[in-house]
């Protein structure tokens, strides 16, 4: 029979057997971003068009091209969200967060949509990891924002990773430089693509980011913003950069950076992988201060990053980093016989409210059936149920990795006995739980 739907173009599906390596950067990311204060906000998957209009600018690719956008059955137009820092300053002004106290730290994990040639790293349906810091102006906010994303990162065991950072300056320094990107690129406005000779009269830095291999050389020897910074972006840029020498973080002003959104100011940075082409940046943010005041809130400064989690898998896996186990079943109990099945129910019902993954048969195989399927899901352990077992009171476990075989209760001492071939398995083929055991040793809890 033919398959009758396949799934979109630029999309994947992730499956149960690779879905533990998400997991795994899920987890990091949840954690590094819970230790640095930042706690977890969760937005709609869609919001009125104009929100990122406003926000993202007219003049963007995501807004010119990427978007994918709907009319509803009145006036208004929605748009599947393109990016996660819009939609969360919007939710953070809409429920009156930022009068809880400054600074306001948020995180989420999240699909965005953009509509573009999907390839290697680049998709139309992605997820980012992201955080934004509201109401902390200092430059320590800047440094402290980048050190979290550097904290993943490494967390994740990832090498070989260039921060790249630079100052675009306040809309004074921008007017400045604005006029000298205009003067540069106006001798050459009849060789650049439509789309920047638009943006040279509407938003010149856009020509920076444009990804034509032509207009790239042409801007090769563009004007650098970091000649025009006024006094007071000057020293904001020091400061960042003084503070990242502390925290030991490695990095390298890099003058070309401007990000692809309008609403950045200040610093952006950009953290880049070579290990997997051409679509290397896995991480880039900076600060956005008048974003908050541009969605309708009182004026707030603020600043944050997104982190594309395929992009961090690509390259995980070009590296050879390691991934958490995948969970697999702890005891399979292969039954033979109508009362073996309601003695194995009873069982499994006890054990996985203890905590245990347990899987018996469903499907009404036979024994050697059974053991291949026990084998199939990698149990750690085995046990058969049968007649003569009911009737001793007692089975056999075996260990599937070694074929080793104990005695095994099938009375109240169960969950002790196997709880002890469990606990000692797990000491001596689980790092982390060998490491959790010893931390709890380690806190005088002899237990």
């Amino acid at each position: 029979m033919a398959l009758l739907a396949k799934r979109p173009n630029g999309t994947q599906d992730v499956v149960p057997n690779e879905v533990y390596k998400w997991q795994t950067v899920e987890s990091v990311v949840r954690d590094t971003a819970q230790q640095f204060g930042f706690r977890e906000i969760r937005i709609p998957t869609f919001e009125e068009t104009g929100l990122f209009v406003r926000s993202v600018g007219d003049t963007t690719d995501v807004v010119q091209k990427e978007m994918y956008t709907v009319s509803s059955s009145g006036d208004k137009t929605f748009t599947l969200r393109p990016e996660g820092t819009a939609g969360t300053i919007r939710a953070v002004i809409e429920n009156g967060i930022l009068n809880d106290g400054l600074p306001q730290k948020v995180y989420y994990t999240l699909s965005c949509f953009r509509h573009e040639k999907a390839q290697k790293g680049r998709l139309r349906e992605f997820h980012q990891f992201g955080c934004e810091l509201l109401g902390a102006a200092s430059p320590s906010a800047d440094a402290d924002v980048i050190a979290l994303a550097d904290s993943v990162l490494k967390r994740l065991g990832l090498r070989n990773i260039v921060l790249n950072i630079n100052s675009i300056g306040c809309p004074e320094c921008r007017a400045k430089y604005r006029e000298a990107l205009k003067a540069y690129f106006e001798p050459h406005r009849s060789e650049l693509c439509a789309t920047c000779q638009d943006r040279l009269d509407k938003n010149p830095m856009r020509l920076l980011d444009c990804k034509s291999e032509e207009d790239q050389a042409i801007a090769k020897d563009a004007p650098l913003i970091t000649d025009y910074l006024c006094e007071d972006c000057a020293a904001h840029f020091e400061t960042v950069k003084k503070q990242l020498g502390i925290m030991g973080i490695d990095f390298t002003v890099n003058p070309k950076i401007v990000r692809g959104l309008d609403y950045y100011t200040r610093t952006v940075f950009e953290f880049i992988s070579n290990d997997i082409g051409a679509q290397g940046t896995v991480c880039g943010g900076g600060r956005y201060d008048g974003l908050v005041e541009t969605l309708g809130g009182k004026p707030t400064p603020a600043l944050g990053f997104a982190m594309g989690l395929e992009r961090i898998l690509l390259t995980m896996e070009a590296q050879g980093c390691e991934f958490m186990e995948e969970k697999t079943c702890d005891l399979y109990i292969a039954a033979m016989g109508e009362a073996a099945a309601e003695k194995t129910v009873e069982i499994v019902t006890r054990m996985r409210d203890e905590g245990f993954f347990v899987e018996y048969d469903l499907v009404g195989r036979g024994l050697k059936a059974q053991m291949k399927y026990a084998d199939k899901i990698k149990a750690k352990y085995v046990i058969v149920l049968g007649d003569s077992e009911l009737e001793s009171g007692s089975a056999k476990l075996k260990n599937m990795a070694t074929g080793e075989q104990t005695d095994i209760s099938l009375g109240e001492e169960l969950l002790d006995d196997f709880g002890a071939q469990y606990y000692e398995l797990m000491m001596s083929t689980d790092d982390d739980f060998r490491s959790f055991v010893e931390a709890f040793a380690d806190n005088g809890d002899d237990k």
